[in-house]
């Protein structure tokens, strides 16, 4: 099931931390969000930006991996998510990506109860990762798609990350696993 909010209505976070809240439920230990993009293309850092809002959180109750400082690219999800799994065997894992789609669907945020697919929209065939996803479309798709990326407006990829940063945030406050714990973000790492 895959639930789309406009990044500018005004209840898109709402809709995000609903959407969340029923798909990963009270789960036995904190969530792992997994930011998945570059800050070498303004239309592919929405997972990074996500990711080190995220780590800045007081109310964030989870893990985050993919930050502006330590980006993790679609290249490293194949290490990551076998170290993920491993490190965290409980959690539920939330991936983060930008995307791009039909004109009509720019500004929207997906949230889906599949696994996403980084690299997808540049025509690479990457394993999936995460239990759940998050997709912000920033660009149309094109034979041009690497050029629209970097044409992206930073606004609307920031606005994007504070919406979904905020919806996690929230969710993880209501995990099981949670509860009446401290500030669970570590250093992110990449593969």
């Amino acid at each position: 099931m895959e639930y789309a909010f406009h990044f500018y209505n005004g209840l898109a976070e709402t809709g995000v931390f609903s959407a969340l809240s029923r798909f990963v439920g009270e789960t036995p230990a904190p969530p792992v969000v997994l930011c998945i993009g570059s800050d070498l293309a303004i239309g592919d850092c929405l997972g990074p930006v996500t990711g080190s809002l995220l780590k800045k959180r007081a109310d964030f109750k989870g893990y985050v991996y993919g930050t502006l400082k330590s980006p993790v690219t679609a290249k490293e999800v194949k290490y990551l998510n076998d170290f993920v799994h491993k490190t965290h065997p409980e959690s539920r894992v939330i991936a983060v990506d930008a995307a791009v789609g039909e004109e009509c669907d720019v500004g929207l945020v997906k949230v889906s109860d599949t696994p996403l697919r980084p690299g997808s929209g540049a025509n690479k065939r990457l394993g999936k990762v995460g239990d759940f996803s998050i997709l912000g479309v920033v660009a149309r798709k094109s034979a041009f798609t690497y050029s629209f990326l970097n044409l992206t407006r930073f606004h609307m990829v920031y606005a994007m990350a504070e919406l979904i940063s905020s919806a996690i945030a929230s969710a993880s406050c209501c995990s099981k696993g949670v509860t009446n714990r401290a500030n669970l973000s570590v250093k992110s790492h990449s593969a």
